[in-house]
């Protein structure tokens, strides 16, 4: 299968004369590649682990994806269309509520209730849409419609929602609740070092042997390495860039990271990175909601989010960091000038 590199994030492994027993495997969900490396367990426990590992994935490509036939997420936006009340399941249940969290915490800035237009652009496909423009009526319609995280009504198990152009979308968080719930799975079975990469974005346990996990954030114009930063145990690098899936009309680049309150792809924002601790879910979700936040306003969203470590770099090639960020960053060559804010 295609190998499809979505965000801007590179596991870089440091200390490669290591002892340390090293065990790698990878599996394609969520439209990319899940890249899993245990070290400090013997090669049995390691891929007994991983054979655990994988069964979760494919029943998150299936009941977490909004568009995929007979998965609980796809019957909850059915019901949505209709304002039928569902039961959800614990499987699915707490990313509804995740998500609502983060559309309060992110000011409405991240809305997982967007997913009509998400499938209106054309970016609910595993592959990216190309050469086309979706039709603009219909973005325009449904943005009308102001879709939103508080349609979404949970009572217990029973999830009902009272407006029928709300229909959800995990994507902008999905990776980061897979990979928190790999980590604690391999925790549980007393792993104690491992790394797990989705596309490019990463979840740490431990560390690479008596060095930690160090991480490349990528340039979102080259394709190199920006700077990188050393990961601590149970830290979480996660980025959100403008270039990972888009459409390109006419020579010009439409993102798939909507702006919520128009309908429309975000644009003057190129990438922005976020380290959280025990949490890639909010990592996640964070880098998108200071991607929409933009240049000006992210300093505010990151602060309501609870984001003390965060880099964001625009169209220009200006590079805005929190002072923690600014901090941590390690740059092979001539460091950039930074704007910390």
């Amino acid at each position: 299968m295609k190998r499809v590199w979505v965000a801007a994030v590179l596991l870089v492994l440091s200390g490669c004369g290591d002892k340390d027993t090293e065990t790698k495997s990878s599996e394609y969900v969520f439209g990319t590649l899940v890249d899993i490396t245990v070290r400090g367990v013997s090669t049995e426990t390691a891929n007994a682990a991983i054979a655990d590992l994988s069964a979760g994935f494919r029943r998150m490509h299936t009941d977490w994806h909004a568009w995929k036939p007979g998965g609980e997420l796809m019957t909850v936006n059915a019901a949505c269309k209709t304002g039928k009340a569902v039961e959800v399941g614990d499987f699915t249940l707490p990313l509804i509520k995740d998500a609502q969290t983060y559309y309060d915490l992110s000011d409405g800035l991240f809305d997982a209730a967007v997913g009509e237009i998400v499938g209106a652009w054309g970016f609910h496909a595993d592959e990216p849409p190309k050469g086309r423009m979706p039709p603009l009526d219909e973005i325009n319609r449904l943005a009308a419609q102001h879709p939103a995280m508080t349609d979404i009504h949970i009572d217990g198990h029973t999830v009902t929602c009272t407006n029928p152009a709300a229909s959800l979308d995990f994507g902008g968080f999905a990776k980061g609740a897979a990979v928190d719930w790999a980590l604690h799975a391999l925790k549980s079975k007393g792993i104690a070092n491992a790394v797990i990469s989705a596309g490019g974005n990463v979840g740490t346990m431990g560390s690479h042997g008596d060095r930690p996990w160090r991480i490349g954030i990528r340039d979102p114009k080259t394709w190199g390495v920006i700077a990188s930063v050393d990961v601590a145990a149970n830290e979480s690098v996660y980025t959100s860039g403008n270039y990972e899936r888009f459409v390109e009309h006419d020579g010009v680049r439409y993102s798939h990271i909507i702006d919520p309150r128009t309908g429309w792809p975000v644009q003057h924002v190129l990438s922005t990175t976020v380290i959280t601790i025990d949490n890639g879910s909010l990592a996640d979700a964070a880098s998108t909601a200071l991607t929409v936040a933009g240049p000006d306003d992210w300093p505010r969203i990151a602060k309501r989010m609870g984001i003390d470590t965060a880099m964001l770099v625009d169209d220009a090639g200006h590079i805005y960091v929190t002072p923690k960020m600014a901090e941590r960053l390690i740059f092979d060559g001539p460091k950039p000038e930074l704007i910390v804010r």
